[in-house]
């Protein structure tokens, strides 16, 4: 375990505070909850990037340490409030002050107590409500069915007009901007869109400060958020009202958290005319369309008058209950009311807040769904990708047949409404055809390049038809505002070009533009952007923030994201921690492997080298050989998904000597199952697991063979525990392609950057600077490859009790830092020592039954079960 120095005595003199876990921490867990508890409690904008390997109970370290702050916290400012209150009354006679004080406290406890009664009622009446409706709610898609209406009315699909003076453009922006009035006063009325008065609400404690937690964005979200809320409601903490202020029932009451999920309109949504378009633009832009007071029709679920007290019913129920977005969902169904807009209201009396990366990072975002971050903290759990995450935000796509599809779509608008375009709209939708017809024009003449990708120059996509002289800003205001893309169109084409125009907005120096060619017929070619540093998209956050934790299983090197995110925050603000494992170092059996027998090929999947067949051949009988030794499940983790698809096909291609295809003799041993692109995972995992533990319908015996991606939905938030993962197989190591456009011009940023900083703050020499950018681009590189093939292996070893060995078949994996990137996944036992990743050249088979016998026959077995692996020395 490695913890900051500058913070170690400061976690010793917290002593034997009580976090509140519901079982008896691990020393490491102690440590991890420690670190949290001082960042967030010495705040002023404190970063902590902490470390503890995936099945050291992270998630709940975080939960219990971030809520017995919060709670602390809470309590402290209770007091704070007396002890104002008594510095307001110091000139009043003392026997006045004791009078005032006790109604103020007694105000206090009344205030907390009247509102844990309220939603001790709600979490009554929803459990009733679950029970009368738990039979029907499986299928409620019949439902939707029913159509809200679909207006034909010309008037919807006319631009308001305006004078581009008193529009929407000058009105002023808030939390609720793009609501009607009557929308507007009531969250208004709730507390919402405007300044708290001190005296308004009694819960204005409660708006002081949350948790944010962040959710990575992947197609298992959903899954990630249920996993959360398990552990959520482990623990269960104390009253945040002071002993001394308690009343006596209040001294023995536990305090309920207050969980909220936010997400967009598009998984929420109730409405089925709006729910069912097909983006998420599309989504926003028609319920915004049906809030305008010209609308010809009205979304029946929106907040006004008449749906107040549903509107309080959903907020109380959501924080009295743990809901998971779905519960959220089927909450403002039952209510008949608008669970994205209805969620606002409970925001206040939140604890915590779940959200997604998107909704983190984008200010416009945070401010449509009344997010501040001033005063509150930030969570980011599984913050390994957290990079990639900001520059998957902001990237941008736009092809040449969407360009076509927008022209001919936007050429029908005008042939039908242009005669009673006005004013400001004639000219807009002029602007927007004329950018469009650039665009065109530029990604036209990159059909005829010799290159099929290459980088962009700015100024040379955007000097056809003179569209460098167009406000860029202003237009995309206006087609936000006026809804065009949304009244032109009903499919995303527009709506991809408008994303693409606010890439070009960004500043020159932080992104690039791309061009590739893209394959069929007719030609087409696709611009990417692509934003090289989440610098600034994430200084906000930091700025912003009372404290900004990071968390995740393969966080290290910290380098990274101290140099990439917090380049320029001062050292002393920023706290690390590495934890080792849980379990001890016999249960975990790693080996490298570089070829299946001594006199064969050795084990190289490059980038050049991965299509050989013969190599793949020998792949394919390692995996038999292993197969056959160890029982139970095997996840084998492959480079991509087109490399999974051609080994694929090679096994199953029979060879002129062999009875059998090697695709079949794996069959013969376990069931096999492949992850897919673009598919769910869900099945798959349930037909696996289902195979593993010997259902009726499945393979007996043999255990199963999951084929799977490094990076793919298998490879984070999956919990290959026990018997689904008792050996993990990494093939290749699955490094990006350096020779890319994109990560060409990422190395050459980071280069580029590095040195300018170093030659600025330090005062380095040039020529030392360019030596120590170029390694840190070669370290960046390096690592994230690393992280990926650490992320996939943490798979597996779930909890203490577990085990599994860890196969690495490539002969890179011998190299100095390919062992330095992967070393900190491996076991750190409670003695310190590391399970030694071995150098093995011994031939496959014989390697794999050393440790594949131990795995069936162990040395040693505990009380406990867990298995002593006889580990082969070198």
């Amino acid at each position: 375990m490695v913890l900051d120095p500058k913070m170690q005595n400061i976690t010793d003199g917290l002593g034997n505070i009580d976090f509140h876990h519901p079982f008896t921490p691990y020393d490491v867990q102690e440590h991890f909850m420690k670190t949290v508890y001082q960042v967030l409690e010495s705040g002023k904008g404190q970063v902590g990037i902490l470390e503890s390997p995936t099945g050291t109970g992270k998630s709940l370290s975080l939960i219990c340490a971030s809520l017995t702050w919060l709670r602390n916290h809470k309590s402290s400012a209770y007091q704070t409030t007396l002890d104002e209150a008594r510095s307001s009354f110091k000139d009043e006679p003392e026997w006045m002050v004791d009078q005032l004080l006790r109604r103020k406290r007694e105000e206090l406890v009344r205030v907390w107590e009247d509102r844990e009664k309220r939603l001790e009622n709600a979490r009554l009446k929803e459990k009733a409500r679950e029970e009368r409706v738990r039979k029907k709610r499986r299928f409620e898609a019949a439902a939707a069915s029913r159509e809200a209406g679909d207006y034909d009315d010309e008037e919807q699909w006319m631009l308001a007009d305006g004078d581009g003076e008193s529009g929407p453009a000058s009105a002023p922006k808030d939390a609720l901007s793009g609501l009607s009035k009557e929308s507007r006063d009531v969250l208004e009325r709730m507390g919402l869109g405007r300044p708290k008065q001190q005296n308004e609400d009694g819960d204005a404690l409660e708006d002081e400060i949350k948790v944010r937690r962040v959710l990575p964005v992947k197609n298992n979200v959903n899954t990630q958020l249920s996993q959360f809320i398990t552990e959520l409601r482990r623990p269960v903490f104390p009253s945040s009202l002071p002993e001394a202020m308690s009343s006596s029932d209040a001294k023995t009451q536990n305090e309920f958290v207050k969980l909220l999920p936010l997400s967009s309109r598009q998984k929420l949504c109730i409405n089925p005319s709006v729910s069912r378009l097909k983006s998420v633009q599309a989504i926003n832009d028609r319920c915004a369309e049906l809030q305008q007071p010209k609308s010809s029709g009205k979304c029946d679920f929106i907040l006004r008058e008449e749906l107040l007290a549903q509107a309080h019913e959903f907020r109380d129920t959501a924080l009295a209950t743990i809901p998971d977005i779905e519960d959220l969902h089927q909450l403002g169904k039952s209510l008949h009311v608008c669970p994205y807009y209805a969620s606002r209201a409970a925001l206040p009396g939140a604890e915590i807040v779940t959200l997604p990366y998107p909704l983190l990072l984008q200010k416009s975002a945070r401010d449509a769904l009344g997010i501040k971050l001033e005063g509150n903290v930030v969570i980011v759990d599984e913050a390994h990708n957290i990079m990639d995450a900001v520059s998957n935000v902001y990237a941008a796509n736009l092809k040449l047949s969407e360009l076509r599809r927008g022209r001919e779509m936007l050429g029908v608008y005008v042939r039908k409404f242009g005669k009673k375009l006005k004013g400001v709209n004639r000219v807009n939708v002029g602007r927007v055809g004329r950018v469009v017809e650039g665009l065109s024009e530029f990604m036209n003449t990159t059909l005829t390049s010799k290159q099929d990708h290459g980088i962009v120059d700015p100024n040379e996509l955007t000097r056809p038809k003179g569209i460098d002289q167009i406000n860029m800003f202003e237009l995309i205001q206006y087609i936000h505002e006026s809804k065009l893309a949304y009244k032109i169109e009903g499919t995303p084409v527009l709506h991809t070009f408008v994303s693409f125009l606010i890439a070009l907005t960004n500043l020159s120096s932080e992104g690039r533009i791309f061009y590739q060619k893209l394959p069929g017929t007719p030609a087409d070619v696709q611009l990417s952007y692509l934003l090289l540093s989440p610098t600034y998209a994430f200084s906000s956050i930091v700025s912003s923030a009372r404290a900004v934790i990071l968390a995740g299983g393969t966080m290290s090197p910290f380098e990274d994201y101290k140099d990439h995110l917090f380049p320029m925050l001062d050292e002393s603000k920023i706290t690390t921690l590495s934890c080792g494992h849980v379990i001890p170092s016999t249960n975990l059996c790693v080996r490298t492997l570089a070829a299946f027998r001594a006199d064969g090929p050795s084990f190289e999947f490059s980038y050049q080298r991965r299509g050989d067949q013969e190599m793949i051949g020998q792949l394919g009988l390692a995996m038999l050989n292993m197969c056959s030794i160890v029982p139970d499940g095997v996840v084998v983790f492959f480079p991509s998904y087109g490399y999974l698809d051609e080994v694929v096909e090679a096994w199953k291609k029979k060879r002129a000597a062999d009875a059998q295809s090697t695709w079949d003799r794996l069959k013969s041993k376990k069931s096999i199952f492949q992850e897919t692109k673009g598919a769910s995972s869900d099945e798959v995992l349930q037909r696996y697991s289902e195979a593993i533990m010997g259902l009726p319908g499945t393979q007996p015996g043999g255990g199963a063979l999951l084929l799977s991606v490094v990076g793919g939905k298998m490879s984070e938030g999956i919990n290959f525990s026990d018997r689904l993962g008792r050996l993990v197989v990494v093939v290749g190591l699955p490094y990006p392609n350096i020779a890319s456009p994109d990560w060409k011009a990422k190395m050459e940023y980071i280069e580029s950057s590095t040195k300018s900083r170093l030659m600025e703050r330090d005062g380095i020499s040039a020529a030392e600077a360019s030596s120590r950018g170029k390694q840190t681009a070669r370290d960046f590189y390096e690592n994230s490859c690393m992280r990926a093939v650490n992320q996939s292996i943490g798979r597996a070893i779930r909890h203490r009790g577990d085990y599994a060995a860890i196969v690495l078949l490539d002969k890179r994996c011998y190299t100095i830092n390919a062992h330095s990137g992967i070393r900190y996944l491996v076991v750190d036992s409670g003695g310190g020592s590391q399970c030694q990743i071995h150098r093995i050249h011994l031939s496959l088979s014989e390697s794999v039954r050393t440790f594949g016998g131990g795995i069936i026959s162990p040395a040693g077995c505990s009380d406990a079960g867990i298995l002593a692996f006889t580990l082969a020395q070198e």
